[in-house]
């Protein structure tokens, strides 16, 4: 393993005790600009009887009310900015599939500060000024692809704006142009990989050396595969549209959790049933502050994401605290049968099995009181058997792998390759009709 670099050495290796000042002097600092220039601050606060001045301590952020998806839908499209919309250069948005989009703005510093953010990130994951970096995020309103582009020429890497899809014309500009850092999420990285098979493209004559994946949760044995058939070093990477994007978090070359840009950001675990804080190295809700966004300043945001913190000093030098691979959201947990399921643990089972793509749907649904969950799995072409017999035992096969995992019998179905709706590159992974019944 080469050693690792470091682009932001006097943050990201800051003591501890320095590190928590700067936290909350940059705290106290955005809580007095949100709570003056935000009605929706303003108003949580009040009704609480909670002040900024309050806060004298990073213990005191426990007092403070949580932000969640639905407060920034609810002052859509403007109202959770702290400044006027001349001071706003960028905006961004979610996709909205849901309803109303989420909006978020940037000053000119905050598009500054996001670019080293994920310069740091890229760097930890062995990104230089020497490499070609590829992205296959969409361009657009979502903020992924922006992110890792502005990242990249801050470290003076050559980038490739490629955008998601035409998995044909990826592969020949990886050829062509020698591309060596690829950026997309982790299920299509996989898919380019199929692709390269079927094309007779042998990995080892591309440039590539490193992935850099993120924009849903993916599991070690897809991380694995990712390697082995592409040849590369896969990293994790962490981000999310109403925080800044991409660039809170991000692995290094040693691939023992993320490190969080804590300087940017106070990270706190919850127990999402109760919103009580647990103690380090618990399980449980990602909870993020924003401490140097101007535009947008987030203030205890859920969301709802599921992982563990780990403060330990990383091997490579660094001490911000590493967030473990998401395992799922807390909107995603299902309760089948009494029992806690996330897609995460259907993932690692389908991984493993030949045949499988890393491109899955969970569909519950209520018969009579009882549960239960099909599993939708997208195959590759030559899976579909002409002999009923051998796809039933590969169906039964599959069924009990998951089983042996969870605890709780599925029915397994197979379906066409790109036949699971997407956005943003991403699966739509949990339909739950017992929610319409």
């Amino acid at each position: 393993m080469q050693a690792n670099l470091i682009w932001d050495t006097q943050h990201e290796c800051m003591p501890r005790e320095e590190l928590e000042q700067l936290q909350l002097e940059r705290l106290q600092a955005t809580l007095n600009r949100a709570y003056k220039n935000v009605t929706c601050y303003r108003t949580k606060f009040n009704e609480l009887g909670i002040v900024p001045e309050d806060v004298t301590s990073l213990a005191d952020l426990a007092k403070l009310p949580f932000t969640t998806k639905e407060d920034l839908r609810l002052n859509y499209p403007y109202g959770m900015f702290a400044v006027p919309l001349r001071e706003v250069v960028r905006i961004h948005s979610s996709s909205g599939t849901t309803g109303k989009p989420t909006v978020v703005g940037y000053t000119k510093n905050d598009l500054k500060i996001w670019s080293n953010l994920v310069a740091r990130m890229m760097t930890a994951a062995g990104v230089t000024h020497d490499d070609v970096v590829q992205i296959a995020f969409g361009y657009g309103m979502f903020t992924g692809a922006f992110g890792l582009h502005y990242g990249s020429e801050v470290i003076g890497a050559a980038v490739i704006p490629m955008s998601g899809g035409n998995s044909d014309k990826q592969i020949m500009i990886m050829q062509d142009y020698r591309s060596s850092a690829l950026v997309c999420t982790p299920s299509y990285a996989i898919t380019l990989a199929e692709r390269m098979e079927q094309q007779g493209v042998d990995p080892k004559s591309l440039a590539l050396k490193v992935g850099l994946f993120g924009g849903e949760p993916w599991s070690e044995a897809m991380r694995r595969e990712i390697e082995s058939r592409l040849l590369i070093s896969a990293t994790d990477n962490y981000g999310l549209s109403e925080v800044i994007g991409p660039g809170v978090a991000g692995e290094c070359r040693c691939k023992n959790g993320m490190h969080i840009a804590e300087d940017a950001f106070i990270a706190e675990i919850i127990d999402p049933e109760t919103c009580q804080v647990l103690p380090p190295g618990s399980v449980g809700e990602l909870v993020l502050t924003t401490v140097c966004k101007e535009a947008v300043p987030m203030i205890r945001y859920r969301t709802r994401d599921i992982t563990s913190l780990d403060y330990t000093t990383c091997e490579c030098g660094r001490t911000m605290a590493r967030m473990k691979k998401t395992m799922g959201r807390s909107d995603d947990m299902l309760i089948i049968k009494g029992v806690n399921v996330f897609p995460s643990q259907i993932e690692e089972v389908l991984v493993a099995i030949e045949g499988c793509q890393p491109h899955y749907q969970l569909i519950v649904d209520r018969k009579g009181a009882l549960d239960v969950l099909e599993v939708c799995i997208e195959v590759r072409e030559n899976t579909f058997f002409d002999e009923m017999k051998k796809q039933r035992a590969f169906l039964d096969m599959v069924g009990k792998r998951i089983d042996s995992v969870l605890g709780v019998g599925v029915t397994v179905k197979l379906v066409e390759p790109n036949s699971i709706p997407r956005h943003e590159g991403k699966a739509d992974r949990v339909i739950d009709r017992r929610q319409t019944r």
